[in-house]
């Protein structure tokens, strides 16, 4: 993955927890099955640089993003929601609606694992095009993959289910990319998991 920025860069705002890692390996798959690259605030370990500054610096360079808002629940340890991504959220649409002419034109994707849930958390983004998952990876890959051909005007895309199924063959060799890479599929890093999808890809599978 090229840390320079494009054009064509999407960030990815979601939970980074086991359970969604799922749905976060599809969604940066689907990315780059299109064309696109995947950026998140996991791509740089950089202790010398405040989270939030580099999440801020990220979404700057970013035309698009994709925001997953549905772990704001609570905790079982502490019983407090969690905001971190509404709060990316808000940082993302702030950039486009008071930041510089260049960032007027950022779109962003908004899914949560049910259509209206977000009403009860999140009332203020009420009319704007929620989509929802439901916690299954087929669905989450058509969402990404019908959004990105909308907001990019993209021609000739495969369609999701065709991104599925691809998805599904990229699973199965996954073991076999990491063994040549001498490394385990469940240690991959976020940037690990990148290089190995665009390896795939270049090798035309």
């Amino acid at each position: 993955m090229s840390s320079r920025a494009s054009s064509k860069d999407v960030f990815i705002n979601c939970p980074f927890d086991d359970s969604y890692k799922p749905l976060f390996d599809a969604i940066v798959f689907t990315v780059y099955e299109l064309g696109f690259g995947a950026r998140c605030a996991l791509e740089i370990d950089d202790a010398s640089e405040m989270r939030l500054e580099k999440i801020k610096r990220i979404i700057a360079q970013c035309p698009f993003g994709i925001h997953d808002i549905s772990s704001v629940g609570l905790g079982r340890q502490t019983g407090l929601p969690r905001f971190n991504m509404p709060l990316e959220l808000g940082l993302f649409l702030g950039s486009k609606f008071y930041g510089p002419r260049k960032d007027r034109n950022k779109a962003c994707l908004i899914l949560d694992s049910d259509p209206y849930r977000y009403r009860a958390s999140i009332s203020d983004i009420s009319g704007q095009d929620i989509h929802a998952h439901g916690g299954d990876v087929n669905r989450v890959i058509a969402e990404v993959r019908n959004w990105l051909v909308a907001v990019s005007k993209t021609k000739s895309l495969p369609g999701g289910a065709e991104v599925s199924s691809r998805y599904s063959k990229f699973r199965k060799e996954l073991p076999e990319i990491c063994k040549r890479l001498k490394r385990r599929p469940k240690d991959l890093t976020f940037l690990d998991f990148s290089e190995t999808v665009e390896i795939w890809l270049k090798a035309g599978r």
